[in-house]
């Protein structure tokens, strides 16, 4: 499987989002960045960790931290593998006596875990092509050939149904550039997601 280091770049949360989070990646030789939503309990595991709290008993993450390290193993990395039908999957990737051991995970406890032993973590590269944003500038980029009707864009189109799938685009498009600039990526997300159901 090809993959991309990725960086935690953040949580974040909005009124919005019924007590979920984004956790942020941030693609680390790149510009791309993978949202994936998470629930209030992992949010707080892996905020604890990266703010060096620890708590005054052991959460469930710590637990598993142990548990493994007194099998005298640890956790190599943590890989994103897939996404299916919006939801994401991961691996825990686990060295025990020598060999890799691969563990299915969400996204959220694996990440928790990972970031216990400090293990590097990966997007394989067809989650990151399918759901990673990309930067401003290529989303201006995007929204420039749309409105000035480059080769396969609906501008070509006539017709008022076929105009009216055009406006909507572009106004989806401007609404995620401007969720981008805002760092609003749970709302990005959701455009990116309509976006795709469009064109799709």
């Amino acid at each position: 499987m090809d993959k991309i280091q990725m960086d935690i770049l953040g949580l974040s949360t909005s009124p919005s989002s019924g007590g979920a989070y984004a956790l942020i990646l941030s693609e680390k030789d790149g510009s791309r960045r993978l949202p994936i939503i998470i629930g209030t309990f992992e949010a707080q595991a892996i905020a604890l960790e990266l703010e060096h709290i620890k708590p005054p008993r052991p959460m469930t993450h710590d637990l598993l931290r142990d548990i493994i390290q007194n099998f005298d193993s640890f956790v190599k990395s943590i890989v994103i593998s897939d996404l299916k039908d919006g939801t994401f999957f991961a691996k825990v990737i686990c060295d025990s006596n020598g060999s890799d051991v691969e563990l299915d995970a969400r996204p959220s406890d694996a990440i928790a875990l990972g970031i216990r032993f400090k293990a590097p973590i990966f997007a394989s590269v067809e989650v990151l092509n399918e759901a990673g944003i990309d930067s401003d500038d290529e989303l201006k980029a995007t929204s420039r050939a749309d409105a000035t009707g480059s080769p396969g864009t609906s501008a070509k189109k006539s017709g008022g149904a076929e105009k009216s799938f055009s406006d909507q685009l572009k106004q989806l498009e401007s609404k995620l550039e401007t969720a981008i600039k805002n760092e609003d990526y749970e709302q990005a997300a959701k455009l990116r997601d309509q976006i795709a159901k469009i064109k799709g």
